[in-house]
């Protein structure tokens, strides 16, 4: 219990250096991220490391985890993300149809309210892959500067491409804007983000030929302060006057259509639909745009700027401080908006320096100084990434293997990663005392062939057909071990420890200072590895396949670990819509055809505690009284 107590003050020194002094960003998200008891936002925190400095659950007794309480959700197909914890209340999502809980961890058992909204059902033929959301934003007027009577909320992401904000006390709809328009193939998915009095939502559906854009919405009323696209004209992509001042070879002005041919960037793709982090002191988000429209190369010349670019952006005007493109025209679909987690830790040269580190799709994981978006290093995911040779740190720019390239009339053969990365939407950790990233990989390689196809708005805009299978660690026999976990040091570039798992670790990873990293399994595990060896250390199988990350909390003193169970996502789509041709769901049912064998579909949360300790040792908790 005091090893619990005293996590608290260790988690406020840990934000602190992180965040810095001048935590501005929302006081009220900022105080609730330092407490043990709370998981407002995705990522924990504005740093996004997915850490918990609680020890309550460690090494030594981490076998003894049981679950404490389950809730289903009702709702099958994909469950990413993590729910929401906040003052003694959990709020859990679902995929489409949205449907939102609100959960007293008193007595879990009892739902406070549910949102139930009703959308066009046009919305699940238009979604790439499956109908997935990725999670809740939470924000509070009380702790804000110049706070109004609004809140608390709690904000959502709609498949039909809204954003609701709902009162966090009754679930009632406080307002609801359009951000997309799924006539032309444009959904949402993306876990809204609540910095000030701003939710930022990004957008999917580059695969029908959407323009990629962020959006910043005024959480009070939902009315739009600005808006940043991915292509097009300056003016559209919010380049600030000084853009790219510090990496000038990185590219400026003009180029969101000189690297374009023709109008190509209207339908160019470049959607974000993954994570976001905040730095307070620099007053700049972070998050990658996603791939170019379409995936055969050969209908878009041209570098196809800003397409899989990671970004710093000013959270007050849009304007974008720096811009690096990590992929220059793609070839691969090597989407690029993945987690980024931010850090201080000192260089080679022994500088402390403010840096983000992003896993990428495309095989290799960047840091960047988040103050002025200098590339620090460029680390393949794994030794077996072949379309690139190296990424030059002076120029950014990747040597290619002229090898693994795609063309018309050719069928690229074993290029990896595969087109779903060796990085996907998982949402990964850092460990600040460790100095550890513990990133869930997937491992899987493909064969390319591109094919001419005309843009018909709200129709799949793709051109090519993609066959997937385990990289060359994994078995090709069994199409088993597809994925790997792996601990990973940014600064020397070193692995510490790696795993193979039988399929991808598509959800991502929790990591605390218990020295235990969590992460869920596609066939259905949370599993508990030691942070230092790597050592499996306890597993639990959940009812159905996991492509969330686990999240942990403390009530009334007992720490807590939860993971939401639900198969499905661009792995599962096979399962989820009964597939089998080994093309289908873009190449995915191929490379997952023995996920059937290991688990099915089903949609939940699974909190876990030491013993099974939980709100119903009291056998009377939640029972019912006649006469009340």
């Amino acid at each position: 219990m005091n090893r619990l107590l005293s996590s608290v003050s260790v988690l406020a020194a840990t934000l602190t250096l992180a965040l810095g002094s001048g935590a501005s960003a929302n006081d009220k998200l900022v105080a609730l991220s330092q407490q043990d008891e709370n998981w407002p936002m995705a990522g924990k925190n504005y740093s996004a490391n997915n850490f918990s400095p609680m020890t309550q659950i460690g090494k030594d007794n981490v076998k003894r985890l049981r679950p404490a309480w389950t809730f289903s959700t009702g709702v099958l197909s994909g469950h990413e993300g993590t729910p929401l914890v906040v003052e003694g209340k959990m709020y859990v999502h679902a995929p489409f149809p949205n449907t939102t809980f609100a959960l007293d961890l008193d007595d879990p058992g009892h739902i406070l309210w549910q949102h139930k909204p009703k959308q066009n059902p046009t919305a699940r033929a238009v979604a790439c892959c499956d109908v997935v959301n990725r999670g809740l934003a939470y924000w509070d007027s009380a702790y804000v500067r110049g706070g109004s009577d609004t809140g608390p909320l709690i904000i959502k992401t709609q498949l039909d491409g809204h954003v609701v904000a709902l009162n966090a006390k009754t679930g009632v709809e406080v307002w609801k804007v359009e951000n997309s328009d799924i006539k032309v193939g444009s959904t949402l998915t993306i876990a809204p983000y609540v910095i000030k009095d701003t939710v930022l939502v990004g957008s999917s559906g580059a695969e029908l030929g959407v323009r990629g854009y962020v959006t910043a919405y005024d959480v009070r009323t939902g009315e739009q302060k600005w808006r940043a696209y991915a292509t097009g004209p300056d003016e559209d992509v919010k380049l600030a006057a000084d853009f790219n001042k510090a990496n000038p070879h990185f590219g400026q002005k003009g180029l969101g259509l000189a690297t374009w041919e023709g109008d190509a960037w209207k339908i160019g793709g470049g959607t974000n639909w993954g994570w976001y982090a905040f730095d307070p002191s620099t007053n700049l988000f972070y998050y990658g745009s996603g791939n170019p429209a379409p995936w055969n190369e050969t209908m878009r010349p041209g570098d196809n700027k800003w397409t899989m670019t990671i970004w710093g952006r000013d959270i007050d005007t849009g304007e974008a401080k720096f811009g690096y493109q990590k992929t220059p025209h793609d070839e691969w679909d090597y989407a690029g908006v993945n987690v980024m987690m931010l850090s201080e830790q000192k260089d080679k040269t022994g500088k402390l320096r403010k840096l983000l580190t992003h896993p990428d799709r495309n095989g290799i994981v960047y840091t960047l100084d988040r103050e002025n978006g200098d590339l620090v290093s460029a680390d393949k995911l794994d030794d077996t990434v072949n379309w690139v040779k190296q990424v030059d740190l002076k120029s950014g720019l990747p040597t290619r293997d002229p090898e693994y390239a795609t063309r018309m009339d050719h069928m690229g053969r074993d290029i990896c990663p595969s087109a779903m990365g060796y990085h996907n939407q998982g949402h990964d950790s850092y460990d600040p005392g460790r100095q550890s990233f513990f990133l869930g990989i997937n491992h899987i390689c493909m064969d390319w062939e591109p094919f001419m196809l005309p843009y018909r708005a709200g129709q799949f805009f793709v051109g090519a057909t993609l066959n997937m299978y385990p990289g060359p660690k994994g078995d090709r026999q069994t199409y088993e071990g597809l994925g790997q976990i792996k601990a990973y040091n940014s600064i020397t570039g070193k692995y510490k420890w790696e795993a193979a798992e039988r399929f991808a670790v598509w959800g991502g990873t929790l990591a605390t200072a218990g020295g235990v990293v969590f992460y869920g399994t596609l066939d259905g595990f949370i599993k508990a590895r030691d942070s230092d060896s790597g050592e499996l250390l306890w597993k639990f199988k959940l009812p159905s396949g996991v492509i969330g990350h686990p999240m942990t909390y403390s009530h009334k003193g007992v720490q807590y670990v939860a993971i939401y169970y639900g198969v499905g996502g661009w792995p599962g789509v096979g399962l989820v819509f009964d597939l089998n041709d080994p093309t289908a769901g873009l190449g995915s049912v191929g490379a997952f055809k023995k996920l059937q064998n290991y688990t099915q579909m089903g949609g939940g949360v699974m909190v876990f505690s030491l013993d099974g300790k939980g709100p119903y040792d009291d056998p009377k908790v939640g029972e019912f009284k006649l006469g009340g």
